[in-house]
């Protein structure tokens, strides 16, 4: 599950300020409000359901049964660890049966000891984020239970086998999806006001990926409504679906920048190198740029390295988010950044440094009681005219850089070409 970054602040002295004692009161308020807000409703949903609802032995052993399954799957994929931006698993196979199979209450109670048991055992993160996850899947599953039940009836209703009852959890399985993912979309835009609704929706991978976990769901709730001793069988290939998607994942999280989430410095040469011969055998245009932060080492000196962290991040997403998906955008090191812009020449390259560069000096990344600004300085190498691979065209945009730099900062600027050499005029040759 994916949920938005969050800030922690210390002073220049070392001195936890109260942002860093509790992350949450460093976000930006509106998201504080929402957090709060969905975690409050989970609370009240779960009062009023368990209050309606008449716990038996038969659903708490449902229940048990597909928490440890779940337990099960998480401690099977411990072992090869999941990093920060590593947030897919396979947990809703579990989440969506017991909302399927069991009352609302279910639903809303079983996301907790899993989130503790991922906490403690797997990665430690946020305490305020595990709780809005919990919050969010909660109230997803409580709202498919509910129409569920409503319109399909009870466990019985899928161990029978008809159309109806599996059509009817499939558009629950569909409402569970979008539920959860509206809440979290909700909270990663109030995080970052300026990014695109694309970004923190659906893009084609994690579509897929939805549908085939809530496939899955559905045939484990529809198997676990059979018989119970059936989770035996399911438990195995649920296991390996999610060990194959947790290596995947490992996979692209080795080419990534861990704090920014571009691509790290030796996977955007790789890319730049195949972007160049390319354009080098198409005979296209091409353009590289260099973006350094002005004066990083003053913000990690008066604020602290973890507010550091944040301006890169900030500054990362306004390059995602301004760019084409075919650019090849990276971190080169530090607190320079690389972009390749295929099919591009001078002036639409300058255009989009230019656009670049005032969007950077735009973005705000709030503070106690005050909001940091940045400005970068670019430099810009176009291909054929400051280089023709990939060495040639860095060291002409790293030259540029240098000039944008001793120019002042916060503007971008391209190469000074050398003047041609001028030939003297051979004696021996009349004038005229």
């Amino acid at each position: 599950m994916a949920v938005p970054s969050h800030t922690s602040v210390k002073s220049r002295e070392g001195v936890a300020t109260l942002a860093g004692r509790w992350p949450l009161l460093g976000q930006r308020r509106p998201l504080v409000v929402y957090l709060c807000g969905v975690i409050a409703l989970a609370l009240v949903a779960i009062v009023l359901f368990a209050g309606a609802t008449e716990f038996r032995w038969n659903d708490l052993l449902t229940f048990t049964a597909l928490l440890l399954c779940g337990a099960v799957c998480i401690e099977a994929t411990r072992r090869l660890g999941i990093p920060a931006g590593v947030s897919r698993d396979m947990l809703s196979a579990w989440w969506l049966p017991i909302a399927l199979l069991l009352p609302p209450v279910y639903a809303l109670l079983a996301p907790i000891p899993l989130q503790i048991l991922l906490q403690k055992r797997v990665r430690e993160t946020f305490v305020h984020r595990r709780i809005f996850t919990c919050a969010a899947i909660g109230l997803a599953g409580c709202a498919a239970s509910v129409l569920f039940h409503a319109a399909g009836g009870p466990q019985s209703a899928l161990s029978g086998g008809t159309g109806w009852p599996i059509l009817l959890a499939i558009g629950c399985a569909v409402l569970f999806a979008l539920v959860n993912t509206g809440l979290i979309a909700v909270a990663a835009h109030a995080a970052d006001p300026e990014s695109h609704w694309r970004e923190v929706l659906w893009d084609r991978e994690t579509l897929l990926l939805d549908v085939v976990e809530l496939c899955l769901g559905v045939i484990v709730a529809i198997t676990c409504g059979i018989n119970l001793v059936l989770l035996v069988l399911a438990l195995p290939p649920v296991v390996l679906l999610q060990r194959s998607l947790l290596h995947a994942q490992l996979q692209a999280a080795a080419r990534t920048d861990s704090k920014t989430g571009l691509l790290n410095a030796a996977a955007w040469q790789r890319e730049a190198d195949t972007e160049i011969s390319r354009a080098r055998r198409n005979g296209e245009c091409l353009a590289m740029l260099i973006i350094d932060i002005d004066h990083f080492k003053r913000v990690n000196d008066a604020y602290g390295h973890l507010l550091g962290d944040q301006v890169l991040i900030g500054v990362a997403g306004t390059l995602r988010n301004q760019l084409r998906d075919y650019d090849v955008v990276g971190r080169f090191g530090g607190e320079e950044f690389v972009v390749l812009l295929p099919r591009a020449d001078a002036s639409e390259a300058q255009r989009v440094a230019e656009r670049l560069r005032v969007r950077i000096a735009r973005m705000r990344i709030p503070t106690d009681g005050t909001e940091i600004t940045v400005t970068v300085s670019t430099g810009i190498a176009i291909m054929k005219v400051h280089g023709n691979d990939l060495i040639e065209l860095l060291a002409a945009a790293d030259l540029a850089l240098y000039r944008a730099k001793e120019l002042g900062r916060n503007r971008v600027c391209l190469p000074v070409l050398p003047a041609p050499p001028v030939c003297p005029p051979d004696p021996e040759v009349a004038p005229g």
